[in-house]
């Protein structure tokens, strides 16, 4: 199945109690399901008398377009896609491209920047050498003189895009949205959802997930972040977003090991090799998925330290899991605190 990179970590909805108990007994909670990016959806959305009207069948088609067109335009899994065709060529004139498109490109670059160069939207190339992107995975671990050829490949600041026109500097560059473009989908879905009179809900896509108002009962959604172990489903930490995005990027779902050393999926765009350190887990808390999606990776590339001093510079609500040899320890910033339970 054609599809986009899927690199975030799972998020469990809890039906726990909220705190906002609601008279109305006639709101029902509706449950939509399907399939996109090589993962699968879920949303929930109340319905009450203030919107009975909704058309629950032609909004679970019209998500579903705008899914199909989102894989259209930035998947690196199908050939023919916008990105895909933006990929293969070889030309240096800037080129038209669509509006979501601009959108998601502009918002990594922004993060790029933000987080100096550990969010590069054209590390493709590596994350393709070390077999995480649609090419087959490697038979032997890239040669130092491999990895610093497809390097030059490599760099945001070899990528421009201005008033609608997107162009390389290299030829060779590629660009993969796979860190943000789960994110916007969630943006976009909410977004969609909130144009059909529905001002309560729940949209998650592969574990990234956004979330405004109160679930049918009155109380607030409750969501529990996963312990970052692979051989259980657990509970790490239960929190209450509000009316927020919330995404977790971590290193301990997608992964390989060869004669005894673990390869991660997230690559460190400076050395060009999968991150080696201790942070095992990031969460972050934001208004957009597709903003939260990208802060959340770009921490986890930073490492434990680097990541918190950055997330309390920029006043960023996160969360941090540590591997430790006692076990896992948990740090949060000042403004994440005020979403746990």
């Amino acid at each position: 199945m054609n599809k986009l990179k899927s690199i975030s970590v799972l998020l469990f909805v809890l039906v726990s109690s909220g705190c906002f108990p609601s008279n109305d007994l006639a709101k029902q909670e509706v449950l939509l399901q399907g399939k996109t990016m090589g993962t699968t959806y879920n949303i929930k959305v109340v319905i009450g008398e203030e919107n009975a009207q909704v058309d629950i069948k032609g909004m679970h088609q019209g998500i579903d377009d705008l899914l199909v067109q989102l894989n259209q335009e930035m998947s690196t899994y199908i050939k023919d896609s916008e990105l895909s065709r933006f990929n293969q060529s070889n030309g240096l004139t800037p080129v038209k491209i669509s509006a979501g498109l601009d959108r998601v490109i502009t918002e990594a670059i922004r993060l790029g920047q933000l987080s100096k160069g550990k969010l590069d939207i054209t590390v493709g190339p590596l994350v393709n050498l070390w077999g995480f992107g649609p090419e087959f995975r490697p038979e032997t671990i890239p040669s130092d003189q491999l990895l610093e050829t497809t390097r030059q490949r490599v760099g945001l600041d070899k990528l421009v895009l201005q008033n609608g026109m997107l162009n390389k500097l290299n030829p060779d560059l590629y660009v993969d949205l796979s860190t943000i473009a789960k994110g916007y989908g969630v943006d976009i879905v909410a977004e969609y959802i909130e144009q059909q009179g529905i001002e309560n809900y729940l949209v998650e896509i592969g574990g990234e997930m956004r979330l405004k108002g109160f679930k049918h009962t009155g109380e607030l959604w409750h969501v529990a972040i996963e312990k970052p172990v692979t051989i259980e489903r657990a509970v790490q930490q239960i929190i209450v977003p509000k009316d927020n995005a919330v995404a977790t990027s971590g290193d301990y779902r997608n992964y390989y090991e060869v004669d005894g050393q673990r390869f991660s999926h997230i690559i460190d765009p400076a050395t060009g090799k999968p991150i080696n350190h201790k942070l095992v887990s990031v969460t972050v808390i934001h208004p957009f998925s597709m903003t939260a999606d990208g802060l959340s990776t770009a921490m986890m590339v930073m490492g434990e330290a680097q990541a918190l001093a950055f997330a309390e510079q920029h006043d960023l609500a996160a969360y941090f899991i540590v591997k430790t040899e006692n076990g896992f320890v948990e740090q949060s910033t000042v403004k994440f605190m005020q979403y746990l339970k």
